[in-house]
């Protein structure tokens, strides 16, 4: 096969010799296969949140569950609300001892990071 092939404006003949050849089953790859370590179990993470009176979300997701109900004493460190994202949990804390005041968000709920779930009292 012969090309023209121009570099920095001067032309050039090539002769290009090309093999025909047809690619075996063998020599393919397969296109999406994923070869990497087998998937894991769920992780589930702790984290506290708080602004002002209130706990946030520190990520955005979706209200898995709600541990606690209005009126309820609680320790700080104890579980609240847990969030699922990207099919990971996150465990909310309470910074603090206290009281729930009000609940702002229902299960399924999808939230913000930094939106308030749980008011303290």
């Amino acid at each position: 096969m012969r090309l023209k092939v121009t570099v920095n404006g001067t032309p050039y003949d090539v002769d290009v010799e090309v093999e025909q050849t047809r690619p075996s089953l063998g020599d393919l790859g397969v296109i999406g296969a994923y070869t990497g370590p087998a998937p894991t179990a769920p992780v589930t993470s702790t984290m506290p949140a708080a602004s002002a009176n209130s706990v946030v979300a520190p990520l955005a997701g979706s209200v898995a569950r709600i541990m606690v109900e209005e009126g309820q004493e609680i320790t700080a460190g104890q579980v609240l609300v847990v969030l699922e994202a990207m099919k990971m949990e996150t465990e909310i804390t309470a910074p603090a001892d206290g009281t729930v005041g009000s609940i702002l968000v229902e299960v399924g709920e999808a939230v913000q990071g930094g939106q308030a779930l749980i008011a303290m009292a």
